[in-house]
């Protein structure tokens, strides 16, 4: 089995003032390409150290990434590091300067003499095209391990990985063991939760699980080989054992729900107790912030004397205003925070309006919190598409009154 290590560089990312992306983005890329990752290791910005750990990495790992610090200012140290580890010098790439220096032609800026730091490789490293940044990459071979040196940004890192280091990867190394990952996103179960009702399933040994909790969604990851017969299999007995607690196959809520929609839907959202975190979220969904026809958000003031009856009125009027204003198919709606901190949220369709009002069952931030009542909002929506029931099942959460109108 191959011995793979990422080895990331900086005092922002280890002492955790960047989260470090590039490692898990890395990882997950990696496994599904038959190169799973054995160990990850942060360094700082420092010299001895670094070049310490890239010369200990090369004497047990077969291939190390080491990502950050190829910049041209004082703190970026890896080209120093690495000739360090492998006892050489380091000498100027001329290729690298003419493609430095060109690219600050193409927008009209003379480069600055910091950057000729970018152009100093450890001698006998073969250099690493990035083509959208001045830092190049390089790689190098030192005792029993094959080196590849990135920058830390994530843009230029991630096309580097794609487009050059993978491919270089395959034709070095005889990996068989692709894995493809297939994904179930959900909400309203726990980890436990899905374990106890994942227990009837037998799983092949070429197959693996993997769970992901990012609140509120847990995304179910099923790792497989290629091409691999029994997957359809497998993913349609965790369908039926989740049930319509899955609100994506493959893709999260917001873009399961663009491609429910008709081509001609449109959406209105009164917001009040999520604060606007709907219409935000919806924003980063192009193929649903273009549907949007009309939207509001309402100040948050808690209601401690309105009766369920009577804030179920007060999203009906809602909806019935933002419709007369803009008509849209369906519209959303979320009614002000409750004394006993629940809230009451509201959909309207061509074939009614449903109301739900439910408690937390647990304590959340402001902001979990606006995350929480907006993904139950934008899960009636779904619920509503795919002709299920509307008012689901959250383990979180108490529904204290559900009703249709």
């Amino acid at each position: 089995m191959l011995s793979v290590v990422m080895i990331s560089t900086g005092e922002e990312v280890l002492y955790g003032d960047i989260t470090d992306t590039n490692a898990a983005w890395l990882s997950a890329q990696f496994f599904e390409q038959g190169f799973a990752m054995t160990r990850r290791v942060t360094v700082g910005d420092n010299y001895e150290a670094l070049a310490k750990e890239i010369e200990m990495c090369s004497l047990s790992a077969d291939i190390v990434i080491v990502n950050g610090g190829l910049g041209p200012t004082s703190d970026d140290l890896t080209a120093a590091s690495a000739a360090m580890a492998a006892n050489v010098g380091l000498e100027q790439s001329d290729a690298w300067v003419d493609e430095m220096t060109a690219k600050y032609q193409q927008v009209g800026r003379e480069m600055p003499a910091a950057n000729l730091k970018q152009a100093m490789l450890p001698e006998g490293a073969e250099l690493i095209d990035n083509p959208v940044g001045t830092a190049c990459g390089f790689m190098m071979q030192l005792n029993r391990a094959w080196l590849f040196f990135t920058p830390g940004v994530p843009s230029e890192f991630k096309i580097m990985v794609s487009e050059q280091i993978l491919p270089r990867l395959k034709t070095m190394f005889n990996v068989t063991d692709n894995k493809v990952c297939h994904r179930l996103y959900t909400y309203g179960l726990s980890e436990s939760g899905i374990s106890d009702l994942f227990q009837p399933l037998t799983l092949p040994k070429t197959c693996s699980l993997g769970y992901r909790s990012s609140l509120p969604f847990i995304e179910i990851k099923l790792f497989a080989p290629q091409n691999d017969n029994q997957v359809s299999t497998l993913l349609a007995q965790m369908a039926e054992l989740l049930g319509d607690n899955i609100v994506g196959d493959e893709r999260g809520l917001l873009s399961s729900i663009a491609d429910l929609l008709a081509d001609d839907a449109t959406l209105a959202l009164s917001e009040q107790s999520s604060g606007g975190f709907a219409i935000n979220w919806l924003q980063d969904v192009p193929s649903l912030s273009t549907r949007l026809a009309v939207s509001e958000v309402m100040t948050d003031k808690v209601d401690d004397n309105a009766g369920a009856a009577e804030l179920s009125t007060l999203i009906a009027l809602r909806a019935q205003r933002l419709h007369l204003h803009a008509p849209a198919t369906y519209t959303l709606t979320t009614g002000p925070s409750l004394v006993d901190g629940g809230f009451m949220l509201g959909l309207t369709t061509p074939d009614g309006c449903w109301c739900q009002q439910l408690i937390f069952k647990r304590q959340y931030s402001n902001y979990n919190r606006r995350w929480i009542i907006s993904t139950v909002l934008f899960d009636m929506l779904r619920r509503y598409l795919q002709g299920k029931e509307i008012f689901g099942c959250y383990e979180s959460l108490e529904r204290v009154i559900s009703e249709s109108l």
